[in-house]
């Protein structure tokens, strides 16, 4: 896996705008004990956050709230200070297509498609190009060690190169707002390197990135900590 190319860049913004913020958000599965409640943060444009915890604390469900996945039983998730839960779902749906970028803890790779059609997914929703977007995807997928492994199906990579993947279908369109649930847990600590270096790269270039982690080593490369 090389550092060597330079990743898609997400669209400018002020250096210091809020692309993506939570306000007064409360959700719980049990009403009882909401896993948050009344709670409020903001991710900038230009910055790598943290949001750490211990285990069953909502760190991930948080990122299906911010993601658009799930909605508040209370409060507002604003993208670009707009209230995005009250959208219809195909609005949701459109927003979180071009707007966000998700590597799930899991990969979340289709096993019934290439590694290169699975990096391609979201282009789809997108309506971009077939040949640039698989042109995007092949640029990506060399810089982080995965172009080998562009006609094999998921069950035939490693975990280390099936969340390099995910990365991949991530990046793909540059997005604003990049959301990761443990993206190194399944590396080793020179791929975690390169993926640090990527999501640093990238919010560099304008985005807000939002990493779940328990990695204290990867805490101290990010530019503050949001502890739930």
């Amino acid at each position: 896996m090389s550092d060597v190319g330079t990743l898609p860049r997400p669209a400018r913004h002020d250096a210091h705008g809020t692309l993506l913020a939570a306000d007064d958000v409360t959700f719980g599965y049990d009403r009882a004990a909401p896993l948050l409640d009344g709670w409020s943060q903001r991710f900038d444009a230009g910055e790598v956050v943290a949001i750490t915890g211990p285990s069953g604390r909502g760190k991930s469900t948080l990122l299906y709230l911010l993601g658009l996945m799930l909605k508040p039983s209370a409060g507002h998730i604003l993208v670009d200070g707009v209230p995005a839960q009250a959208l219809p779902d195909r609005e949701r749906a459109r927003l979180r297509a071009g707007r966000f970028g998700f590597v799930f803890q899991d990969a979340a790779l289709d096993a019934t498609r290439t590694v290169l059609d699975n990096v391609c997914e979201t282009a789809l929703y997108r309506g971009d190009d077939p040949r640039e977007a698989r042109m995007r995807a092949s640029a990506l997928m060399e810089r982080f060690g995965v172009q080998l492994r562009a006609a094999a199906k998921p069950g035939q990579v490693s975990g280390g190169q099936a969340q390099r993947i995910a990365l991949c279908r991530a990046l793909l369109h540059a997005p604003q707002i990049l959301l990761a649930d443990e993206p190194t847990g399944n590396l080793d600590p020179d791929s975690s390197r390169v993926v640090m270096g990527a999501f640093r790269e990238h919010a560099a270039a304008g985005a807000a990135v939002v990493i779940v982690t328990h990695d204290p080593s990867i805490v101290a490369q990010c530019d503050r900590t949001v502890e739930l």
